[in-house]
């Protein structure tokens, strides 16, 4: 364990930097998986990171203190996608043991099951909590997205779709957009039932949809495909601003991007293994990481912070090496 997170408490005035991107490196790894990391998420207001692994289990991180403060074990159903509720220490999650696709409540507090959510029919692959309120949305091969109030077991509405479906809610869970077959729609989320009040094309894309998400302040969009490409949208216009090309994934897996939280660059996984970085304002790759290992790695950007995280058959925590700054000179 390299280093130390101590700081990327500098969240700062330190702007991020192309200079400071391209320094990061490992600050602390945890390397006792036994099975490659499936997803991660970081919780909004505390400084919890949640992961689940496909050794059936879920843990839960304090990233502040660099510890690991629970692991969950989810034998029977197996664990799949995480994601945090308003709650820091409740989390929503999805099975991987081929026979049940419910998603299941969960206090990491007492390891209690709150609530169970059956609608799905096949393996959910999007799932996205609003910050809004206490809804959440999930994206299934079944060719469902079924929209939820974590506080009713019942399914709140049903959207079908034509493909593998990647749903997210924006930031503030008034809108939340469903990418499939090479458009983005977006919808409502108050009025949903009425369809899409926009539907954005993705270039030609047409290949299966990964993941979906907004920048912070909602001005952006990516998407990532099974081709290997990350797409940048413009959310309100739908323009294409830019796409990035990294080499396609395989399988079942899942090519994961994340904007930095100002949205000024976004950083992801590829199908080699490698972390890349590129700039949203002109489009060009400014950093690469370069991995021994062979699938595309999970990857979240901590909110607020010089920080992103990647999980794979192991947690690392990358965070700048001011050492290397000149734009640290003399300021220490």
């Amino acid at each position: 364990m390299a280093g130390g997170l101590s700081e990327r408490e500098e969240k700062v005035s330190l702007d991020l930097t192309e200079e400071i991107l391209q320094s990061m490196e490992v600050g602390m790894a945890f390397r006792d998986y036994n099975g490659r990391i499936s997803s991660m998420d970081f919780h909004r207001t505390s400084s919890y990171l949640v992961t689940a692994s496909d050794e059936e289990s879920i843990r839960l991180y304090d990233v502040a203190n660099a510890t690991c403060l629970k692991t969950i074990n989810s034998k029977k159903y197996g664990v799949d996608l995480v994601s945090f509720t308003s709650h820091p220490t409740t989390v929503i999650y999805s099975s991987k043991n081929g026979w049940d696709e419910s998603l299941r409540l969960l206090s990491l507090h007492d390891n209690k099951y709150l609530r169970y959510f059956k609608g799905h029919h096949d393996r959910v692959v999007s799932l996205s909590f609003s910050t809004r309120n206490d809804c959440f949305i999930s994206g299934s091969l079944d060719r469902t997205v079924l929209l939820w109030d974590q506080r009713a077991e019942k399914c709140q509405g049903l959207l079908r779709v034509q493909g593998r479906p990647a749903a997210t809610y924006d930031e503030q869970g008034l809108v939340f957009a469903i990418a499939f077959g090479g458009f983005v729609r977006m919808f409502d989320s108050r009025k949903y039932e009425k369809g899409p009040f926009d539907i954005f094309a993705a270039g030609g894309d047409i290949s299966d949809a990964n993941v979906v998400k907004f920048s912070n302040d909602g001005r952006l969009m990516l998407l990532t495909t099974a081709d290997g490409h990350i797409h940048v949208l413009d959310s309100f216009r739908g323009t294409l601003l830019s796409t990035y090309s990294v080499k396609p994934v395989s399988g079942d897996a899942t090519l994961e991007a994340s904007f930095s939280p100002e949205g000024m660059f976004v950083v992801s996984g590829s199908g080699d293994g490698n972390v890349y970085a590129w700039s949203v304002r002109n489009g060009k790759e400014v950093a690469s990481w370069m991995s021994s290992q062979a699938e595309p790695p999970v990857i979240k950007w901590a909110p607020g912070s010089l920080m992103f995280v990647t999980g794979s058959s192991e947690l690392s925590f990358w965070i700048p090496d001011l050492s290397k700054l000149s734009t640290y000179v003399g300021r220490k």
